[in-house]
């Protein structure tokens, strides 16, 4: 990757007495960066952050946000102009590749993903080592690790062709998996993929077809499958991201990297909020309540958290969560679903963007507000939403991965820490410990 960052002046940083001449640099957009590389070797001393709010881990060309203006760039193309007009593997290779493909690119792209959707046949023996019961997110979590093991001619990382197979082989084979993991815990038989079928109507079809009946694919569900993917497919450096390049700046191979950043999803601060906000309307019941929980996310003293709001980088309005909540209504009136938990949603909304308590600190809808709501309307349990998440989200885990590998600056993930435990101390014997 070549460094585009440009050298915009120095800052100067006096501490007990030390003075220390930091390079500021500046991007394309977005604010400007000092670098504290040689801070440490000027004064002595590191730098705190917790949670890196305020840190820039990596130089990227891949994803803009704007937290404050509530933009989302891919290469430079508006989330919501993708949304509409592209498709999900047209972003995937936008993502991968710098730029949107000519015709001829496009089909060559997704033939290739086309015939790496099938997975091993021995690989199938791993679901049967997992209880019934198991979410299926643990399954995709030990699954994803385990491809390693299939395909280890695609593991070296010095080698761009093995690079380029390996990102292929997880952007195709992570909806089977997926499909995989809800087949399994509702117990099903699995159901191969299918070459005729585009990525998200394929997907489905892997989901809910049966042996007993043919199974034809909604292409209005297809359509907003498609369109959650697009939605999911990268933002940034967000944590789970963050973990894939971690984990790949030891030099670990592309698929236990994208493992760890599974793992990262997992969480309910990250990939489970949709899941979150969905039971929040559960629990909140019926419109008439809105204003009851409302009342309760205000109270200090109240452990209720309102799901769905508010971003640790967005300020404004999600620009996804526009594009969300449209998909939403066509789902719904696709499937003649009249959902009581929307009638919560759109009231707790209401409420929300007209409150000054949510206007002052900016809590704005975020994109998992009416996800969750979409993704039961189409017949995914809640168990299944970080799963959904996971297989949109590895084409930008790899794009990220990369984007990392190419880099000439990049080294090995080593965050300092403030040390406050026990000052240096003699070991003293058993006998002698009071």
């Amino acid at each position: 990757m070549e460094n585009k960052v440009k050298l915009k002046g120095q800052a100067t940083l006096n501490v007990d007495g030390k003075e220390a001449s930091l390079p500021v640099y500046g991007g394309t957009v977005g604010p400007d960066v000092i670098d504290i590389a040689s801070l440490y070797k000027q004064t002595g001393m590191f730098t705190l952050d917790p949670g890196f709010t305020s840190t820039g881990s990596c130089e990227s060309q891949i994803t803009y946000i704007d937290g404050d203006e509530g933009v989302l760039l891919h290469r430079g193309y508006p989330i919501e102009q993708l949304a509409a007009n592209s498709d999900f593997l047209e972003v995937c290779y936008l993502l991968l590749h710098g730029e949107l493909p000519t015709a001829g690119q496009a089909e060559e792209f997704n033939s290739t993903i086309t015939r790496h959707t099938m997975l091993h046949a021995q690989f199938d023996r791993f679901f049967e080592g997992y209880r019934r019961d198991a979410h299926p997110m643990a399954m995709v979590v030990g699954t994803v690790g385990a491809l390693s093991a299939f395909y280890h001619d695609s593991t070296d990382i010095n080698d761009p062709a093995q690079r380029l197979v390996a990102s292929h082989r997880m952007i195709a084979k992570m909806p089977t998996i997926a499909a995989r993991a809800y087949k399994y815990s509702v117990g099903q038989p699995f159901v191969s993929p299918r070459n005729e079928l585009d990525y998200a109507a394929n997907f489905l079809r892997m989901c809910f077809a049966v042996p007993a009946e043919d199974y034809e694919v909604n292409p209005v569900l297809a359509k907003a499958m498609d369109r959650i993917f697009i939605l999911h497919a990268d933002h940034e450096q967000n944590a789970s991201t963050s973990t894939v390049r971690l984990a790949g700046s030891s030099g670990a191979n592309p698929f236990a990297c994208i493992a760890a950043g599974v793992a990262c999803l997992w969480g309910p601060s990250h990939g489970g909020a949709n899941e979150a906000a969905l039971n929040m309307l559960s629990e909140i019941g019926t419109p008439e309540r809105v204003a009851e929980y409302v009342a309760r996310a205000k109270d200090k003293n109240d452990p209720f958290r309102l799901m769905g709001f508010g971003h640790r980088v967005y300020k404004n309005y999600d620009p996804r969560a526009k594009v969300m909540h449209q998909t939403c209504h066509e789902v719904l009136k696709e499937v003649g679903a009249d959902d009581p938990l929307l009638q919560v949603a759109m009231e707790l909304e209401r409420v929300a963007l007209e409150d000054e308590y949510f206007i002052e600190k900016k809590l704005y809808p975020n994109v998992d507000f009416y996800s969750g709501i979409t993704l039961k309307a189409m017949g995914f349990p809640t168990t299944m939403f970080t799963v959904l998440f996971a297989l949109a989200r590895t084409v930008g885990w790899i794009a990220q991965w990369q984007e990392m590998i190419g880099d000439p600056t990049q080294r090995i993930g080593r965050p300092r820490q403030v040390y406050t435990g026990a000052a240096k101390r003699d070991y003293v014997a058993l006998n002698n410990r009071g």
